[in-house]
């Protein structure tokens, strides 16, 4: 496993905007899964503990951590499954125009999750899906708002549920993508593109 030290550029004393003690998908009762605190591959911070310190990476096991090239490419040899959880910590550049997630299979895209920031004057999450070269319909509406800052930090969770994706960012759900490709176990790749540094990708499976 690659070890890693934090990058000054993330300024996590004044940028880093998570919760310290939190784990799991968030609203999730942490005595469930107290292991995501010690030791786990959830949540990375200890409770208590100033959430610009980070626990060093032998404590929690991300899946690939460092500056992550982007385009970033991530093969899941048993395509997704039920409770599935994907966490992406990073940072949006400053100027950034936009960055997208991508959930694969073959050359359709199952999930498209793509963050605008300068949409006409506006910033919108759209999400939607790509079969045969044929995009679906858009959908827009996020609880909350828009949840991302040019040159701030972020985690980004997305769960894998039976009918859909959740989205949750910084602690707070975003939105819900119900599946438009049903053949969960067919879509084994993840891509990763545009105006974003990628510190860390964890897959996991919640209780």
């Amino acid at each position: 496993m690659l070890a890693w030290t934090p990058s000054s550029a993330l300024n996590p004393g004044s940028g880093w905007p998570f919760s310290p003690g939190q784990s799991g998908w968030p609203g999730q009762n942490p005595g469930l899964n107290p292991g995501l605190n010690r030791g786990g591959s959830g949540w990375p911070f200890s409770p208590g503990r100033d959430p610009g310190g980070f626990k060093p990476a032998s404590q929690w096991n991300p899946t690939q951590t460092g500056h992550l090239n982007v385009p970033y490419n991530l093969n899941l040899q048993r395509g997704l499954y039920d409770k599935m959880m994907l966490t992406i910590m990073g940072q949006v550049k400053p100027n950034a125009k936009q960055f997208t997630v991508n959930f694969l299979r073959g050359n359709d895209i199952a999930f498209h999750l793509n963050s605008r920031f300068k949409e006409g004057g506006k910033q919108a999450v759209v999400r939607n899906h790509k079969v045969g070269e044929r995009w679906g319909k858009e959908e827009r509406y996020t609880h909350g708002g828009f949840p991302f800052m040019n040159g701030r930090s972020f985690e980004m969770k997305i769960l894998i549920m039976f009918e859909e994706f959740k989205v949750a960012v910084n602690g707070a759900q975003l939105f819900e993508f119900k599946h438009r490709v049903r053949e969960l176990n067919q879509i084994d790749r993840i891509n990763i593109l545009h105006d974003v540094i990628i510190i860390s990708v964890n897959v996991d499976t919640i209780p």
